[in-house]
């Protein structure tokens, strides 16, 4: 193994150390890509090392780090896929019912989350709801729903817990148009793998992580569109739970989920459904790349 090698190993672990340290705080989805990628090829690099060191196999450095590298690619895509089949057999809902949060519990105390909700005053936005869905054993996913100045833009807040105790905060940006359409720009980094119905039109951007950003993205695709907009005049709740019940028709229908009989002895996901969300969270995890939708 070169010399100058050897000497990037040791502090590309600090480094991967201090990122964990910082993502455990600050629980960003780009950052979390990162710490994926060095995790995997300081693995295979220290394989190759100790493989050096100690004899076990007589093949060339970069060769075993290679092989080690895809060996660490099979195993955690198995576990991956472990996973996607847990899910599916799971009781948590894929589609959740969504319940008026009036605990006062609707926006976290964070600095920088508190941050994103001065952004959203000095810009217009105003309260319209909060809401919160139970993901199952005791996890919530809260939701805090604003509109912009003129209702026609809705904006909802959404707060997906980590297992470490920190918050992610993500964005979803809808808008309803005269002749049927719905626009949606989002930065969920969830692997989802289903269907959206035909007048959707969603874009998914996992990397960008600015709210300005992505609201200007949204507004940008709305005009593009040239569609006259509506004033939301649907209570955020009895708007989420309708399309809630509409997306879980859909995907009964399309295969991604089982009928709703045979749900308790396969699980709810379809083996091609399963397979698409296994797709979905490898590009997501490694290349922040959503699935394409219309």
């Amino acid at each position: 193994m070169p010399e100058t090698l050897s000497l990037f190993l040791a502090p590309s672990v600090a480094v991967l150390l201090l990122l964990f340290y910082i993502n455990l705080r600050v629980a960003s989805p780009v950052l979390a890509i990162l710490i994926r990628w060095l995790r995997w090829i300081l693995f295979a690099l220290f394989a190759a090392q100790s493989n050096e060191q100690l004899a076990w196999i007589d093949r060339p450095f970069w060769a075993v780090a290679a092989a080690v590298f895809l060996l660490w690619f099979l195993l955690e895509s198995g576990f991956n896929w472990l996973k996607v089949s847990a899910i599916s057999l799971s009781p948590m809902p894929l589609f959740p019912r969504y319940a008026v949060n009036s605990s006062g519990d609707e926006w976290p105390t964070q600095q920088r989350l508190l941050k994103v909700r001065d952004w959203l005053r000095d810009n217009r936005f105003t309260p319209v709801q909060a809401l919160k869905a139970e993901l199952g054993g005791g996890i919530w996913l809260r939701t805090s729903v604003y509109q912009n100045h003129d209702a026609t833009l809705r904006l909802h807040a959404l707060f997906v817990p980590q297992e470490n105790g920190a918050i992610t905060v993500c964005f979803s940006l809808a808008t309803r148009t005269a002749n049927g359409r719905r626009y949606v720009t989002d930065n969920l980094y969830i692997p989802f793998g289903g269907f959206y119905p035909e007048s959707w039109h969603v874009e998914r951007m996992p990397w960008r992580r600015s709210l300005a950003k992505l609201v200007a993205r949204h507004l940008e695709r709305v005009r593009q569109s040239g569609d006259t907009v509506l004033v939301w005049d649907i209570s955020p709740i009895d708007d989420i739970n309708q399309q809630q019940q509409q997306m879980e028709r859909i995907n009964t229908e399309l295969g991604y989920l089982l009928p709703h009989a045979d749900r308790e002895e396969y699980g709810k996901i379809t083996p091609e459904g399963r397979f698409r969300i296994w797709k979905e969270a490898w590009l997501l995890d490694y290349l922040g790349i959503a699935g394409r939708y219309s």
